[in-house]
């Protein structure tokens, strides 16, 4: 039997399988944010593929919190309206609907990847000031961050909970909290980019303090029964950075404040990090947090064929892969490999003529 294609319960849900579409931004919503016919025909598209757990692009809890200008958000009730359409077709197709709650830090108002233009984007092109930890930019030609008083890290912590409700309503059966990639938690958790004296700053208790704190509210908004998922960088590949050491502790933290698994990641706190980017590369990441942290954990990047899925799960390494290039070029990639390891595809009726 398939452990790849096993159910894994997670509260008040079971995914019906171990395959996740990974969070990747579209840079395609409405300029107020909501979610239009894309999203629903490319999240829709990796449910009818057979993903169990579908997962948004990054969804900003606040306007200032969006990497761009195109990204989608949830902190007002017209993209509440937008996003339960969405939720209804991926969980009338069998797989579960969850988001990505974020806040992008000193890298918000950016341009998206495709634009003839990188860096900031000017107000005068729709553009805003970012906040960070400090006052420093991510690299040239970002812009120049404020940094968030106590004050404004408690308006992150509430946006970060009103979202988590919003998702809710909106008929998202699970949340993610985006704590990587450089955005801002992973700005407080690694030493490489939080340099504050306060109570949010210095030791690694302190750095960890934001993410722990907006955990907890995310579980507070959302009830006993909704999985909470947290994704990290679990390593900045840097010397002198957040490392997997550091992750295992996070994770037992935030396993106690009620997130239910850790989404391992890495990277993008500095950009001269020096990725051994492979096959799986992650992997070991996952597999270390889930045995010394002693908590379920997904694994992520280049994961391409079932066979290699397959052994991440069954070795126990990870609870559950996530899929993100390979989901693009192949929306139905859970299908094909349930065929592959024996397990049942579920085709769709519609489709099960073509094989």
């Amino acid at each position: 039997m398939s452990a790849l294609f096993t159910p894994l319960p997670l509260r008040g849900v079971t995914l019906p399988n171990r395959v996740g579409l990974a969070p990747m931004c579209q840079y395609r919503a409405d300029a107020d944010g909501r979610p239009n016919d894309w999203h629903r025909v490319h999240l829709g598209a990796r449910a009818v593929g057979g993903a169990g757990l579908v997962l948004t692009e990054a969804t900003a809890v606040l306007p200032e919190g969006r990497i761009s200008p195109h990204d989608t958000g949830i902190w007002s009730g017209a993209q509440v309206d937008a996003w339960r359409p969405i939720t209804a077709f991926l969980a009338g197709q069998g797989s579960v609907p969850a988001v990505q709650l974020a806040h992008a830090g000193f890298k918000a108002s950016t341009y998206r990847p495709w634009a003839p233009r990188r860096g900031g984007v000017a107000d005068a092109d729709g553009g805003w000031t970012p906040v960070g930890p400090g006052a420093d930019p991510f690299a040239p030609g970002y812009r120049t961050p404020t940094a968030l008083d106590t004050a404004g890290i408690e308006a992150v912590v509430e946006a970060f909970g009103a979202a988590a409700a919003r998702a809710v309503d909106a008929g998202f059966a699970a949340v993610e909290v985006h704590a990587a990639h450089g955005y801002l938690l992973h700005e407080f958790l690694s030493p490489l980019t939080n340099h504050r004296t306060d109570g949010y700053g210095g030791d690694r208790a302190n750095r960890m303090r934001l993410t722990v704190e907006v955990a907890r509210a995310v579980r507070a908004a959302v009830g006993a029964d909704v999985p909470v998922l947290a994704r990290i960088s679990a390593t900045d590949w840097v010397d002198g950075g957040w490392t997997v050491d550091d992750s295992v502790v996070l994770a037992g933290e935030l396993a106690a404040a009620g997130v239910d698994l850790v989404d391992c990641s890495s990277g993008g706190a500095s950009p001269d990090a020096r990725i051994p980017v492979g096959p799986g590369y992650q992997v070991p990441l996952a597999a270390q947090v889930r045995r010394d942290g002693g908590v379920l954990t997904g694994a992520v990047g280049l994961i391409v064929e079932p066979e290699q899925a397959e052994r991440i799960v069954a070795d126990g390494e990870a609870d559950l892969v996530l899929l993100g290039r390979e989901l693009l070029r192949d929306p139905y990639w859970p299908r094909r490999a349930a065929a592959k390891l024996g397990a049942d595809p579920g085709w769709p009726d519609p489709y099960a003529r073509a094989f």
